[in-house]
């Protein structure tokens, strides 16, 4: 690629400046020969007047101007074709009779004159005769040529500096993708996000595209390394929070593989630990499954009413917590999502709620329309959040201290925060007035 640059811009380079130099050539030889015909015309305006002063006559007037010391040759043309002066020495055509005649106008040509370059002007005089003057234009050829060399020499002189020009401007601006090139290659090789494509202040200060480029890079360097660090976390957090009941499931499989030395108390309590324990890692596992998606599948989205899905999931939460009163204010609202997903999500609001209540205290949900959206809220009148707490409580197995002593693997709330993300809603948790936690689900407006 830099070759590529490279190789573009300096042929751009060179193309301006060939043909800036080719301009430049035509006007110089344009000029010069420019100046040639105006001493011409001169020269012709002088001898027109000293005939017109004088007898007219035909025939040669100057003749010596195949030298340079001569100013000029000149000669008197008739238009009768068949008078021919004796001792004429520039070349008489058609044309330069017409020009005598009167049925052409004055005009410049190139002839060449005992082998040497000349120019020559024809112009009608008075009395049906034409004047002819040239000069040698050995001079005005030289100029030209030595002009063109010059010139020449500089357009090559052009092209090889625009080269190094394109070579340096190519290496200078690409120099960021080489970085990238080069940490990409440090990832791969190391398996670490942690590298950064590190810019001099210089160009950081640049606003270009290579500079915009490194940018996003080193933003997408840090969300995979933030990506890499969650997963590691999730990995570490599960392995300790399976460890627990495992261990315990171990204990008791044990305990039954010896059920003969059990009484029949001991091997009731056993197998009902187990199956405890059994159903707290499935679900442990069920929800390290569902925390391992990133969307939700588009095949399952559709229209739900969401005051409907609210009712049925808090009729569920009396059935679950039934000393627990639940009390739903619902307004009809509709979004789209997955169901079953959403329905999690409520459910998982409406548990946490009650775990924290007291036994006969109330868990309000409210579904309200307002300008900003759809705004659900759940809202118990437990001991609420603690300030300490609250910037936490959407993390992964995170357990504020009331909350160790009760069931549950700290994934409810985390779970939520991805279901309502993945459906393009925001949950949040904050202190209600009066005491106690409210959880706010808000949906965009459609």
């Amino acid at each position: 690629m830099r070759a590529r640059l490279a190789l573009v811009t300096s042929a751009a380079v060179a193309v301006v400046a060939l043909g800036v130099l080719a301009a430049a050539y035509v006007v110089i030889r344009y000029e010069l020969v420019r100046q040639l015909d105006l001493q011409l015309k001169q020269q012709a305006s002088l001898i027109a007047a000293q005939q017109s002063r004088e007898s007219p006559t035909t025939g040669t007037l100057y003749g010596e101007c195949a030298w340079l010391a001569a100013p000029a040759c000149a000669q008197v043309v008739r238009a009768d074709p068949t008078a021919h002066p004796a001792g004429l020495v520039l070349p008489v055509t058609g044309a330069t009779r017409r020009v005598a005649a009167g049925t052409l106008g004055e005009y410049y040509s190139d002839i060449t004159l005992d082998g040497r370059a000349m120019r020559m002007f024809t112009t009608p005089v008075k009395d049906g005769r034409a004047l002819q003057v040239a000069v040698r234009s050995d001079t005005v050829d030289k100029g030209v040529r030595q002009a063109g060399l010059l010139l020449g020499a500089v357009g090559g002189g052009g092209v090889l500096l625009a080269a190094g020009l394109g070579y340096f401007a190519s290496r200078t601006s690409l120099r960021p993708v080489t970085r990238l090139t080069a940490t990409a290659e440090r990832i791969a090789a190391t398996r670490d996000p942690a590298h950064r494509i590190e810019l001099p202040p210089y160009e950081a200060r640049r606003q270009d595209e290579i500079t915009s480029l490194a940018t996003s890079f080193n933003t997408m360097l840090g969300e995979l390394e933030e990506a890499v660090a969650a997963q590691r976390r999730l990995v570490a957090d599960a392995s300790h929070e399976l460890r627990t009941p495992l261990t315990a499931l171990r204990t008791n499989a044990e305990l039954l593989a010896r059920a003969e030395r059990l009484t029949p108390a001991q091997r009731e309590r056993a197998s009902g630990a187990l199956g405890r324990q059994l159903r707290e890692v499935t679900g442990l596992v069920n929800d390290l499954i569902e925390l391992a998606r990133d969307e939700e599948p588009q095949q399952l989205v559709e229209r739900v009413r969401l005051d409907l899905l609210a009712e049925r999931c808090v009729g569920e939460a009396r059935g679950h917590w039934p000393n627990t009163p639940f009390v739903a204010e619902l307004t009809e609202a509709t979004v789209s999502g997955v169901p079953a997903r959403l329905a999690r999500l409520l459910s998982n609001l409406l548990d946490n709620a009650a775990k924290f209540s007291p036994p006969g205290a109330m868990v309000e949900v409210r579904l309200d329309r307002t300008a900003d959206g759809l705004d659900l809220t759940v809202r118990d009148h437990g001991p609420g959040i603690s300030t300490e707490d609250l910037p936490y409580v959407f993390d992964r197995f995170y357990r504020s201290r009331q909350a160790r002593a009760l069931p549950g693997s700290g994934l409810g709330l985390a779970m939520g925060r991805q279901i309502a993300r993945a459906h393009g809603a925001e949950l949040t948790a904050e202190q209600a007035a009066g005491g106690g936690a409210r959880f706010r689900l808000r949906f965009p407006p459609e």
